[in-house]
């Protein structure tokens, strides 16, 4: 909700720095009124807009990093990268949507060109997510095609549809055209929250093609950036629209630019200093320009270290959401999709701006406390920094119930005694199971196998009842075995199967069957998946299943159909089902748990997401309207850009880590909690050093400098001709 915040505050220099400019313009015509009001009736459009674009693009955005793990089989950091890859190109974008709009084409064709270029990203987006279209390469072309023209789309319209609504006002509605900007906010932060909330329901809780349903998951906000479109189009007729201006950011990049070339064209000692750098650029520049630039620059200093803080709040849709794969989403009357979590955001915001303007701040200041702008935004950090704290402690306890790590020359085994009586399990050169393995005992953990290279033969041997045999068995590394042991005609033997190394991804059940039985066996388990297990203690691949309770298979022999009931296959657990024998018209069957079930409830992600929350209205809201009051009317748009990268640039520091430094995600939580604090640190102390300002009267002193100085340039230009 970053860019939430941004455009609000955007929108408003269309209050005093957007005005037509002066000459042969036709003058704006008055747009009808909405029920008599002073509201134009162009701004429903305008608002219903910004709630369909909004939906789209958070709706799509919450289940990207989801869509790269599961449909495309990337791992966790290519994952990662890629959503910040995407997150920093939407805020890069609309530096040249602002110059298309003031430079070229106007706000509003500037809005329907871009939205149609969005539309089609959305267009090739959703069919690249259809499983049937293509191989793999063909999805991924058509997924980052898609998602190009999608950053380019909603990041080029940003700086342009909140400030085309404020060019709907006359200049004299001023209380109507802040109300507005209020509504427009709502807008945002309705359709982010419906969108997060919705999106994850039709990828996880609707199947099409035998899986998860990607392609209706981006099909939705496709249709509603669509819909966006045609509404904004179908208020034509009834909008000011105002002529290209010029573009005062490219102005400030040129002076900037100029300045600095001049400075370094002129390092002679013999021609005297100016009070500033920036001054070396008044042989081209007005002197307005220059301390207006003057003002500009000392607040962008400021933004130095705040994309440390966006490094962290973007990881809400990508880290945060792969942990919340790794959790247990059952709240008793539904279950939270993963990638859901993320609508605790748009709607803690919602809840805790009044909290913090109407009761937080005012409480603060009657404790004669002088909460300062810096220090707000100090705070958010320190927020945010404990917000990653406490989700580095539960990635901790989540790592509690995975599997060990595995590691070169090392492997995994364990037991499962099929047969009626305890089993003593020998294995060649290996100081393992010391007591004998009791008849369907459930292990409890994996014992560790050292190997003598890649590979190796081992001799495995059973005692069971004065019985001695023997077994050899080749063993990989780095891989993970069950040994089953069971009965043949009074005797014993045994296979070497192998297990999952790692938990099922995205929260899913895992479960595989061994046929205990003596003929072949078909088995049903939710009306779609059907498994056949050959006889004698064969045994199937695992199959993955959303989390439930299944009770109503079939199991499918040849003397007939019998019920088959397996109970609960929780979240990212793993489990062996062994068909021992039929009674009754059911199935008899053991259920071991190989890998267990995720133990940490998603609820402990609230703490997290309030604390992260909070900070974001303290570091957000608060540095907009601090940046905002510290810099000229006419510099507004360009502390929009600079804030717009730092959000860019804050993704783009996520990108690095995750592909450059990758760690245990516990550890990389640690990491950003550490470099925030850091950063916090030299802002604060930067902060301490800054004088809050009245540009108003900057300007008046500057132009007094000017005005006493203005002799003294007279001079050093006749001293540059003569040099």
């Amino acid at each position: 909700m970053a860019e939430g915040d941004g455009m609000l505050q955007a929108a408003k220099e269309a209050q005093a720095g957007d005005d037509p400019p002066k000459g042969d313009f036709p003058v704006r015509k008055k747009s009808p009124k909405l029920c008599g009001s002073n509201y134009p009736l162009s701004i429903a459009f305008i608002v219903v807009n910004e709630f369909c674009e909004r939906f789209s693009y958070y709706g799509m955005k919450a289940v990207l990093t989801l869509y790269f793990l599961s449909f495309f089989h990337w791992d966790e950091n290519l994952s990662t990268a890629v959503y910040h890859a995407f997150s920093a190109l939407c805020y890069f974008t609309p530096v040249i949507g602002a110059i298309m709009a003031d430079s070229w084409l106007g706000k509003y064709k500037t809005i329907i060109y871009l939205s149609i270029v969005y539309v089609v990203g959305h267009l090739i987006k959703s069919v690249g997510a259809i499983p049937s279209l293509g191989n793999q390469a063909v999805h991924v072309i058509l997924s980052m095609v898609g998602l190009f023209l999608i950053a380019l789309g909603t990041g080029g319209i940003k700086p342009c549809v909140s400030a085309f609504g404020g060019d709907q006002f006359e200049e004299e509605h001023t209380s109507e055209r802040s109300k507005f900007f209020s509504i427009f906010y709502l807008s945002i932060n309705a359709g982010s929250l419906i969108s997060t909330f919705v999106t994850p329901v039709l990828r996880g809780d609707v199947k099409c093609f035998g899986e998860d349903c990607y392609a209706l998951a981006f099909g939705v906000p496709a249709a509603l950036m669509v819909l966006a479109l045609v509404v904004f189009i179908a208020g034509s007729g009834l909008y000011r629209k105002t002529p290209p201006q010029g573009n005062i950011l490219l102005e400030v990049c040129k002076c900037i630019g100029f300045a600095i070339k001049n400075r370094l064209k002129n390092r002679s000692r013999q021609i005297p200093k100016r009070d500033h750098w920036l001054d070396w650029a008044s042989e081209k520049y007005s002197k307005q320009l220059i301390g207006e630039v003057k003002m500009v620059t000392r607040v962008l200093f400021l933004f130095i270290p705040l994309p440390m803080f966006w490094a962290l709040f973007d990881q809400q849709g990508s880290r945060w959401t792969l942990q919340a794969t790794k959790m247990n989403a059952d709240f008793g009357i539904y279950v939270l999709q993963p990638d859901q979590m993320q609508f605790l955001n748009p709607l803690l915001i919602l809840v805790f701006i009044p909290i913090f303007d109407l009761g937080l701040y005012p409480l603060i200041n009657m404790c004669k406390f002088n909460f300062t702008p810096i220090r707000k935004m100090a705070t958010g950090m320190i927020l945010a920094g404990m917000a990653f704290g406490l989700a580095a402690v539960i990635e901790v306890k989540i790592n509690e119930t995975d599997m060990p790590q595995l590691v070169p020359e090392e492997s995994l085994i364990r037991v499962l005694n099929l047969a009626k009586n305890p089993v003593q399990v020998t294995v060649q050169d290996q100081d393992l199971f010391q007591q004998p393995v009791e008849a369907f005992q459930n292990p409890t953990e994996y014992s560790k196998l050292i190997l003598n290279g890649e590979q190796q033969s081992l001799h495995f041997t059973l005692q069971h009842q004065g019985l001695s045999l023997a077994f050899n068995y080749t063993v990989k590394q780095k891989s993970v075995y069950s040994l089953i042991v069971f009965e043949t005609e009074e005797s014993l033997s045994s296979h070497l199967i192998t297990d999952l190394e790692a938990k099922p991804e995205n929260g899913l059940a895992a479960v595989r069957f061994i046929n205990g039985l003596s003929q072949d066996v078909n088995l049903t388990i939710d009306s779609k998946r059907f498994i056949a297990v050959q006889k004698n203690y064969s045994a199937s691949e695992y199959s993955l299943l959303q989390r439930d309770k299944y009770n109503n298979g079939k199991c499918l022999t040849e003397t007939g159909e019998f019920t088959l009931e397996l109970g609960l296959l929780d979240f990212g657990a793993s489990y062996t089902i062994v068909i021992t024998n039929v009674s009754g018209g059911a199935v008899k069957t053991w259920k071991s748990e190989d890998i267990k079930a995720n133990n940490v409830h998603m609820a402990w992600q609230l703490p997290q997401y309030l604390l992260i929350s909070a900070g974001e209205v303290m570091f957000s809201i608060t540095g907009l309207a601090f940046s905002y009051s510290q810099s000229p009317a006419s510099m507004k748009s360009v502390l929009q850009a600079g804030w717009l990268l730092t959000v860019a640039v804050g993704n783009t520091l996520v990108l690095v880590v995750a592909q450059a430094a990758p760690m245990a995600q516990w550890a990389e939580f640690v990491l950003f909690t550490v470099l925030l604090f850091a950063v916090c640190i030299i802002f604060s102390i930067m902060g301490y050093f800054y004088v809050s300002v009245d540009p108003e009267d900057l300007e008046e002193k500057e132009e007094k400098r000017e005005t006493s100085s203005r002799g003294n340039m007279i001079n050093l230009v006749t001293q540059k001709t003569k040099l």
